[in-house]
C-alpha cells in the first residue's frame, strides 16, 4: 500500500488517469495490488473508477487526492472507526441490503429508466448518528449513480426514532408494515411526484403550466 501510494503521487500525479495494467506492471508479482491500492481510502485517499465517474472506462482510475501520508513512519495504522472491505464482507453487506441499492432501490444489472446503463452495486461508508451521541460508520448498499450525489452524506438514526415515536399509533402501523416487507408499494401520483421533483426548473415550469398552475 505505501509503495502504491508513493507511485500515485511521483508517477500518476494528482487529477491523472491510469489504467489497471499500469498498475499491474508497475508493481509485477505483486497480488492483489488492487486491493492493497483501494486501501488507501481509509487513510483520505480519494480514486475514482467508472462507478464514481462516467468518463472513466472500467479499466481506468483517476487519482483524485492524495490523503495521509501512509509512508511516513507511524501513519500507516488504520484510522479509529473505519473498516475494511472483503470481497466475503461486500457480498454479506449486499445481501442483507436485499441485493438492492438502499437509497433509489434498483437491482444489480438494472437498466436506469430512460437509458441504457446497467446499474452496478458497491459498499459506502456511513456516519450515522445514534441517539448516545456517537457517530459510528456504517456500510450500506448503494448502486454508482446514489454514490455520486451522496459522499458528504450522513444519517441521523436519533431524530428518526424521535419522529416515529411521535408518530399516531395507525401510521406506526403501517410504518411497521412496510420495514416487515422491507418495501412500500407507492401509488402513480407518488412516483409522478418524485418524476416531477428530479426535472429542471425550466421542465417544472411546464408541468405547473399543464396543470393550471
Amino acid at each position: 500500500m505505501k509503495r502504491a501510494a508513493l507511485w500515485l503521487v511521483s508517477v500518476v500525479r494528482e487529477g491523472e488517469v491510469f489504467t489497471k495494467e499500469e498498475l499491474r506492471r508497475a508493481f509485477p508479482g505483486v497480488s492483489q495490488v488492487d486491493r492493497r491500492m483501494r486501501d488507501l481510502r481509509d487513510f483520505g485517499w480519494v480514486l475514482h473508477t467508472n462507478r464514481d465517474a462516467e468518463d472513466l472506462d472500467p479499466h481506468e482510475q483517476r487519482f483524485v487526492k492524495r490523503g495521509i501520508p501512509v509512508w511516513e513512519p507511524g501513519k500507516a495504522t488504520r484510522p479509529r472507526g473505519t473498516i475494511a472491505i472483503g470481497a466475503g464482507k461486500r457480498r454479506e453487506i449486499i445481501a442483507s441490503d436485499g441485493n438492492m441499492c438502499r437509497s433509489c432501490g434498483i437491482t444489480p444489472g438494472a437498466h436506469y429508466e430512460g437509458t441504457y446503463e446497467a446499474a452496478q452495486l458497491d459498499i459506502a461508508r456511513r456516519p450515522v448518528r445514534k441517539p448516545d451521541g456517537r457517530t459510528p460508520v456504517e456500510l450500506v448498499t448503494e448502486c454508482q449513480r446514489c454514490r455520486l450525489g451522496a459522499r458528504e452524506l450522513s444519517a441521523d438514526l436519533a431524530s428518526l426514532l424521535r419522529s416515529i415515536e411521535a408518530l399516531p399509533a395507525a401510521e406506526r402501523d403501517t410504518l411497521a408494515g412496510w420495514a416487515m416487507a422491507d418495501e412500500r408499494e407507492f401509488r402513480t401520483v407518488e412516483r409522478v411526484w418524485s418524476t416531477y421533483r428530479s426535472l429542471p426548473e425550466e421542465s417544472r415550469a411546464d408541468v405547473r403550466a399543464a396543470l393550471g398552475l
